[in-house]
């Protein structure tokens, strides 16, 4: 008993409504899944791709499509040869295959390897500082680039003779041939072993090219950094790459920017984070500090009571977009109380004077004060008062 076939749609995996594009998706993606070269002797795999190019053959045509539908697989019950009965031997293959596996049937694209064709892109990098980056910059790159050759114009033949028609293609730069496989005989077209796809055998090359029809000089070129790009980004130069063949236009320039580290700013998209200290009396008492940003020093009025490690944000000193140069990031400061590492003996008095009026944290455990005599003095002034000769004393060291 004859197995019985899946439903065509099904076995591709799209709705019965799906467009030409959705069908032929679907089928790439199953038949670079279950080639049997990517499979090789794995039965399995070779029965689902046959049944998958069966459902495509079928489904991507709209005459067959249209019986399909009406009729089922009684349509083509009892054609000649093919998997399930369905004649392939008309079917060409070579286009999808070609846009799945490259040249893996021998082909690829089927478009003329001889016409017009843009040259390749070329990549460079660049390195720039973090103000660069945060304002934009002109930059020189100095690189090495192709140009037709001003002794045979590109032709790539010796000056006085000329490039002859390829006689294996007839000018084509692609030749068709005929390939057995596992569904019949399939066409396919292939780029011209002979004049690798130029349509052009040249007999005589120039001397100054030695038949490339191009040849590599120095050159500078300026390149334009937009404000407010990032580390690893790249600008685009239109037409600055490598020179096309056949009158097709030049690749493009592709430059990657570098940004060396700051000392003092970090960045995070259009945001800039850094630290700045403050001292003691400034964090207790309050008071104007200068902070550093990328467009110059501020000042900034520190609250009173302020802890170490408090964030501030300095609106529109970050950086600034790359789609609007008006719109700005913001600068993140993180405010670090700094603890001398030595004191004058005013200034560990009037620490001390301050300690016993804010809890005497300096007190031993047995009780006896760490200030020694000095412990009444400090109940005769306010605390306010002690705090100021706290800030006096620190402004001294």
């Amino acid at each position: 008993m004859a197995e019985q076939k899946r439903d065509y749609y099904e076995v591709l995996g799209v709705a019965k409504n799906a467009d030409d594009a959705a069908i032929k998706k679907a089928y790439r993606v199953l038949a670079k899944k279950y080639h049997p070269d990517m499979n090789p002797g794995d039965k399995e795999a070779e029965k689902k791709f046959k049944e998958a190019s069966e459902a495509y053959a079928i489904l991507s045509d709209p005459e067959k499509r249209r019986q399909y539908d009406q009729f089922g697989h009684a349509a083509f019950e009892g054609g000649a040869g093919g998997a399930g009965g369905f004649d392939f031997s008309s079917m060409d293959f070579g286009d999808i295959f070609g846009d799945i596996f490259g040249d893996f049937f021998g082909g690829g694209s089927r478009r003329a390897s001889n016409g017009p064709m843009r040259g390749a892109n070329v990549r460079a990098s660049v390195r720039i500082s973090f103000e660069e980056a945060v304002f934009g910059c002109e930059k020189e790159l100095e690189l090495v680039l192709k140009d037709e050759c001003p002794n045979c114009h590109g032709s790539g033949a010796k000056p006085g003779t000329t490039p002859e028609t390829c006689t294996k293609c007839g000018g084509k730069g692609k030749v068709m041939y005929t390939q057995q496989s596992l569904f019949g005989m399939v066409q396919n077209v292939q780029t011209c072993p002979d004049c690798n796809g130029t349509g052009k055998i040249v007999r005589e090359k120039c001397p100054q090219c030695h038949g490339n029809g191009f040849v590599s000089n120095k050159k500078k070129i300026s390149v334009s950094i937009p404000a407010g790009i990032d580390n690893g980004q790249s600008v685009r130069i239109r037409e600055k790459g490598e020179p096309g063949t056949n009158g097709g236009p030049r690749g493009d320039l592709l430059v990657e920017v570098l940004i060396s580290s700051h000392p003092i700013f970090q960045r995070q998209d259009m945001n800039i984070y850094s630290t700045a200290p403050i001292s003691f009396a400034q964090a207790a008492l309050g008071g104007e500090i200068r902070i550093s940003t990328i467009d110059g020093d501020v000042l900034y009025t520190v609250k009173p009571g302020t802890q170490t490690d408090t964030r501030i944000r300095l609106k529109g000193k970050g950086v600034p977009s790359l789609r609007n140069k008006n719109v700005r990031g913001d600068q993140y400061v993180t405010l670090v109380v700094q603890v001398p590492d030595s004191l004058s003996a005013d200034a560990k008095e009037a620490l001390r004077r301050y300690d016993e009026l804010s809890g005497n944290s300096l007190k031993s455990q047995n009780g006896a004060s760490s200030g020694g005599k000095k412990e009444g003095r400090a109940k005769k002034k306010g605390f306010k008062d002690v705090i100021n000769d706290v800030k006096d004393a620190f402004n001294d060291i």
